[in-house]
């Protein structure tokens, strides 16, 4: 598909091609769907909203369900504010949801609707709660929209009463249920008492039970967010997904925050043990430093077959970093590092772990895409591509072996409930890279030099 992606570059600047990144709702709907009983609210058309479930559906292999203000023409030119009190009311008498989470569109925020003053002026049934955030897409991306949902989520309903609870608050990033479910295992492993925000595990990995449920058991509850501004710390996975929700709980509540990469290899592992160490006053248990120990071994044994492979790795910010920071270990080198949502930050991040690591001539690009990573390894070929779905047909018009890791992956099963995290997830990352690897020297071996142990 991509067999004709011209080599030689010229300037862009106001077009992207296969972008990278999707817009500011998905990934809104998708921190609402951690929340328990929430219904996710797409203020704007239709079809934004069918597209925005869509993206989650494709990935994650489970309904994403939402709603929405279903704007027409009338909308389009006098306001979207009957059509949101209208929709609120039909909401709690249909659907009975504990909370409606409303994020904007790109018509509702370009026609100025002031969401905030149009939830004061709805009747919410007592017990009942709506929030809201802005989430234009044609700025930023879903990381973007996901950071401000939190955010908001806080904002409206996070309080102090001046008892701290002993309770530590996990901000997990845009990441899949199973990271979710192995940081709080992690956690758990460490004595460490938390609420996790948003929490998507039971939600949009919830086992088949054959009877249809609008809101699994899964998800973050009204009261734990309520009760976040008792927390005694915020542990905020990520610059892009979580500094902006702990930055808020902070201002608003008190609460101080630990900003860390989300632990993906072993040092950004050991970070986030340390972390959970110092809060909770506990030994390490043997189990985890056994975990530890297992992934180092891995890494050993797999030296020969990975050092000094060049890597392309692209797709959301603080899963690119956390995956190059992890390929550097292995003794790889990450060639190209590029993410589609905008930010000076990725980019200086990358480049001080290229200088920690002493690898030189490595591209770090933020707010950049696929067309020009293709046009990149054209000029300088690399052997493994690691990325969302997306990058597929750069790895088939250049035959290039290609890890499926981060988000959206839509053309595979599973993926959602592996995690990358943690030790254990590292196991899985460098087992997934090593046979890819090895399958390509196996598939270009000569009859002569084929050998059944490489």
């Amino acid at each position: 598909m991509l067999d004709y992606t011209k080599k030689e570059k010229y300037d862009r600047t106001a077009l992207r091609v296969n972008p990278a990144k999707t817009c500011q709702p998905v990934g809104a709907m998708y921190a609402a769907l951690g929340v328990h009983e929430c219904m996710p609210h797409s203020h704007g058309s239709q079809g934004c909203c069918a597209f925005h479930r869509m993206f989650l559906t494709r990935h994650f292999k489970d309904p994403a369900m939402a709603s929405t203000s279903s704007f027409t023409e009338g909308a389009s030119v006098f306001g979207g504010g009957s059509n949101l009190k209208t929709a609120a009311k039909n909401i709690f008498d249909i659907y009975n949801p504990k909370i409606i989470a409303v994020h904007t569109t790109c018509l509702s925020e370009t026609i100025g609707d002031d969401l905030n003053a149009f939830i004061q002026d709805i009747d919410i049934p007592e017990g009942k709660y709506m929030v809201h955030t802005n989430t234009p897409s044609y700025k930023g991306s879903h990381i973007t929209g996901f950071s401000n949902m939190v955010a908001s989520f806080i904002s409206y309903l996070s309080v102090s009463s001046g008892n701290k609870n002993g309770k530590a608050v996990l901000m997990p990033g845009f990441v899949n249920p199973g990271d979710m479910r192995e940081l709080k295992r992690l956690a758990t492993a460490l004595g460490v008492s938390y609420t996790m925000l948003p929490d998507t595990s039971g939600v949009l990995d919830s086992p088949m039970t054959g009877k249809f449920e609008m809101y699994p058991k899964g998800g973050t509850t009204v009261e734990e967010i309520i009760a976040l501004g008792n927390s005694e710390l915020t542990l905020a996975f990520g610059k892009f997904a979580s500094e902006a929700g702990a930055e808020t709980l902070k201002k608003k509540c008190g609460v101080p925050y630990n900003l860390l990469p989300i632990p993906i290899g072993i040092s950004r592992t050991d970070e986030y043990i340390i972390a959970l160490q110092a809060f909770s006053k506990t030994e390490v248990p043997y189990d985890i430093e056994e975990e530890r120990g297992q992934l180092v071994d891995i890494l050993i044994d797999i030296h020969p077959y990975t050092y000094n492979k060049k890597v392309a790795i692209f797709g959301d910010p603080d899963t690119v970093l956390g995956i190059t920071e992890f390929v550097l270990e292995m003794g790889m080198i990450p060639k190209y590092v590029l993410t589609g949502t905008p930010g000076d930050a990725f980019v200086s991040a990358a480049e001080a772990l290229f200088t920690k690591f002493g690898v030189d001539g490595c591209i770090a690009k933020a707010g950049g895409d696929l067309y020009e990573l293709h046009q990149w390894i054209k000029e300088d070929g690399i052997d493994l591509i690691i990325g969302g779905t997306h990058g597929k047909h750069i790895a088939r018009a250049e035959d290039i072996p290609f890890i499926r890791a981060g988000f959206p992956i839509i053309d595979r099963y599973i993926h959602s409930y592996m995690p990358l995290v943690g030790y254990k997830g590292g196991m899985r990352l460098a087992e997934m890279i090593t046979n890819a690897l090895m399958d390509r020297q196996d598939r270009d071996a000569l009859e002569e030099d084929f050998e059944m142990v490489m």
